[in-house]
């Protein structure tokens, strides 16, 4: 009897552990130009556990410029000048980064993404996208 339980049990969990785990689809975001910059682009956030990738689209932005991005808590006309998650730079408008925060905090209402004009102008905001669905 103990041995048809054991085997019941090793099924039961086999039959569980196989089973597929969907993740959540991607988020897009969109970026709008700021101070006249002409640049604009997405964000596209992925759940990676209790991670999230961020990944940053954008055109119209200088040619090997280096262009600070984070994560900051508000909203674009209200921006927390403290980042809460610093991403990596946009260069030749592209920058992808695995932030330590869960995709539902990230997408929670409370966060925007930011980019700044370069690392000698990081008073200067040139783009930045509302991380809500």
């Amino acid at each position: 009897m103990r041995i048809h339980l054991a085997i019941a049990a090793a099924l039961a969990f086999a039959v569980t552990s196989l089973t597929p785990v969907f993740a959540a689809p991607p988020e897009k975001i969109g970026l709008m130009g700021l101070n006249n910059s002409g640049e604009v682009g997405t964000v596209t956030l992925a759940a990676r556990g209790s991670k999230t990738e961020v990944s940053l689209s954008v055109q119209g932005g200088p040619k090997g410029v280096a262009q600070p991005a984070h994560v900051h808590r508000g909203s674009c006309d209200n921006l927390n000048p403290n980042p809460a998650f610093a991403l990596s730079n946009v260069v030749s408008g592209r920058s992808n980064t695995l932030v330590n925060a869960s995709l539902s905090k990230l997408m929670s209402g409370n966060f925007a993404v930011n980019v700044h004009a370069s690392t000698k102008n990081l008073k200067r905001y040139v783009a930045c996208g509302e991380l809500v669905r």
